[in-house]
């Protein structure tokens, strides 16, 4: 397993390492103490979600805000989507940047998102099946986000905005001007 670091501290690319052969394949998806030697990073992960959405859908920028922020190691099961992580850090140097990572069953790259990070992913394949790892509970309260198409972003979705798909909770985020962050670095 190969453990990239990205342009945003803290946040990390996994490439698995895969054994196939005519039967199929295996790889180790997670490996705690790979992860804590590389990184210097113990996560404790308490919840799994996974979620399914067609070509299209926009799920995102979101957090949980503290004291129920999350860290999260997310994944594609089916499907291809592309996920991006926008640091909201108050104070971070990399305030406002963003990192996106093509993940799709195919490629079974994997990305680790420490709390203080807005996240979103978009479907780009027909349908894709979404999993990922959170260390900290969902809290409905403290759910908050960032509008995904802010300008001052510059995120290329690699789709054209007419067929992206939002819920009507993510097409009313604030724009990250509008933004107070929760977070500080």
């Amino acid at each position: 397993m190969k453990i990239i670091k990205t342009n945003l501290e803290g946040c990390f690319e996994i490439d698995p390492d895969i054994i196939g052969d005519e039967r199929g394949y295996f790889y180790e998806s997670f490996n705690v103490q790979t992860f804590e030697k590389v990184t210097g990073i113990k996560p404790d992960f308490v919840q799994d979600n996974q979620s399914k959405s067609k070509k299209g859908v926009f799920r995102g920028l979101h957090f949980q805000a503290p004291p129920y922020a999350q860290a999260k190691l997310v994944r594609v099961i089916s499907g291809e989507v592309l996920d991006v992580a926008v640091d909201i850090r108050k104070g971070s140097p990399t305030f406002g940047q963003h990192h996106a990572v093509l993940l799709s069953a195919e490629n079974k790259k994997q990305f680790y998102l420490p709390r203080g990070f807005a996240h979103g992913f978009l479907v780009l394949s027909e349908t894709a099946e979404f999993f990922y790892k959170c260390d900290n509970y969902y809290n409905q309260p403290s759910d908050g986000g960032i509008h995904y198409n802010d300008p001052s972003l510059k995120i290329d979705w690699q789709m054209d905005e007419s067929e992206i798909i939002l819920s009507e909770k993510d097409r009313n985020l604030p724009r990250l001007m509008d933004f107070d962050s929760p977070f500080e670095y």
